[in-house]
């Protein structure tokens, strides 16, 4: 039996050792010590307090300060990371980190500090393009996302709760991700520690490549919980190029309101299987409905591309040219049909404020001081445009307001589940409430709604 076994374990000694056993852990030392000079921290000084958007309790949250550390005026602080794209300074970082700060402050990895100036910015994206006064920068190399595999290897520098270069790696976990209130951005969702001052950073794949920015957490406690999220570096330079040639973004869009194809819907309009966007509304004289789009159409390819789910078609329309003639491959009491659509332009987040804005001589409201809200009222047409009976349009949001994700433009249909109607109804709303205590305010974004939460100031 002894015999045996020796025989045995010399044979187990013998047998070649696999690729996957003999693999190793990437070392990232060359990669760190060759970009880290790439990467910086960004800092803003307000005048008026206050942060970037997004609220405590999301748990999609933007990163900045920990929970419970409110802003103090004139306050420097470190809100993010951001990497140098060309050796004339040129800078990335999210929308969220500079769109809040009247002075903004880069510094460097050996230390320098730089007064930075905003180029463009786009909040759809959450991608801003900044410049320092400087030469000679050492520059990212720009990666492909499209050859990036889930399961890769991939890293990150920035500057979490202000500690400059720090460095955390992780796998890619997947692509494509849709995030709530996220329609034109395809996620790359990694397990690689992030925290708040990491937002605008790069991540890097193994060869030294940029392949996305690092924008969101999924968090709970505001805290790393291994789930992170990156804009893919393509459509971060594809925005990029049009804030530096044109200072804005356009997109395109189509005029329709979508909805997922479940298992069911499929069966009941005769697919093989759930793929598509189901077309519950078309816009009037839109591009859609010039094109013969229909309600209860299923959209199964744009341009030639495959809309496996709902959340591909606003990616695929909002990257196209507006101006340009595309085609719709659609699904049609059991058959499939091809329609030619000229894709329109989506409104930037300004225009649509001023589409919304008040009805000729009106008056902007009194700023609501316990929201640090100023409102302005919705005439009957507009009310009626958007099938709602109250609501008020957002014109401004300062501080609280400002910190929980209020942006101009949005409709404010509800406080704590009571409707409004007027600005008047609205302060008499919150005086009934005690000081600095939580609201839930429902807010209406484009097609959609959300709640968000908003803790009151502390004076009517």
């Amino acid at each position: 039996m002894t015999r045996v076994l020796n025989a045995l374990l010399l044979l187990a000694l013998a047998l070649p050792i696999t690729s996957v056993q003999a693999r190793e852990l990437p070392d990232f030392t060359e990669l760190v010590e060759e970009q880290g000079a790439t990467v910086v921290n960004i800092s803003t000084t307000s005048a008026k307090g206050g942060g970037a958007p997004g609220g405590e309790e999301d748990p999609f949250d933007f990163f900045r300060r920990p929970p419970g550390q409110a802003p103090k005026d004139n306050e420097a602080r470190s809100l993010g990371s951001g990497f140098i794209i060309s050796a004339d300074g040129f800078i990335l970082t999210n929308a969220h980190v500079v769109e809040a700060g009247d002075d903004i402050t880069v510094r460097l990895n050996d230390k320098r500090e730089f007064s930075a100036k905003v180029i463009g910015s786009d909040r759809r994206s959450d991608v801003a393009l900044i410049k320092i006064d400087a030469t000679g920068l050492p520059a990212v190399k720009i990666g492909d996302t499209s050859k990036l595999k889930v399961g890769e290897w991939v890293l990150a520098i920035g500057s979490p709760f202000g500690f400059d270069n720090t460095v955390t790696a992780g796998i890619v976990s997947a692509k494509g991700r849709s995030l709530p209130q996220e329609n034109f951005t395809p996620f790359i969702q990694t397990d690689v520690a992030i925290n708040p001052g990491n937002s605008g950073g790069p991540l890097f794949n193994l060869k030294g490549e940029v392949v996305g920015m690092n924008s969101q957490i999924y968090s709970r406690t505001g805290g790393f919980m291994g789930l992170s999220f990156a804009i893919p570096i393509d459509v971060a330079m594809d925005i990029t190029n049009q804030l530096r040639t044109t200072g804005r973004v356009t997109r395109g869009r189509i005029g329709v309101v979508i909805q997922e194809v479940t298992k069911e819907l499929a069966e009941s309009f005769g697919l093989t299987k759930p793929q598509g966007a189901l077309v519950n509304s078309v816009e009037k004289g839109g591009p859609a409905d010039k094109a013969g789009v229909e309600t209860s159409d299923v959209i199964l390819k744009f341009d030639g591309k495959a809309v496996a789910s709902s959340a591909d078609l606003p990616r695929l329309v909002a990257a196209t040219k507006p101006g340009t003639k595309s085609t719709l491959q659609v699904w049609r009491k059991g058959a499939t049909r091809e329609l030619s659509v000229v894709v329109g332009e989506l409104p930037d987040d300004k225009k649509v404020a001023e589409q919304r804005s008040r009805k000729p001589g009106q008056k902007p409201a009194d700023v609501v001081s316990r929201l640090g809200i100023t409102f302005s009222e919705l005439s009957a047409e507009q009310r009626k445009e958007m099938g709602i009976t109250g609501g008020l349009v957002v014109e401004d949001a300062q501080g609280n307001a400002a910190k929980a994700g209020i942006r101009r433009g949005d409709i404010l249909l509800a406080i704590n589940n009571q409707d409004v109607k007027s600005v008047e109804q609205v302060n008499q709303l919150v005086s009934q409430f005690e000081k600095s205590r939580s609201v839930a305010l429902l807010i209406r974004r484009g097609e959609s709604s959300l709640y968000i939460p908003l803790r009151l100031n502390g004076s009517n």
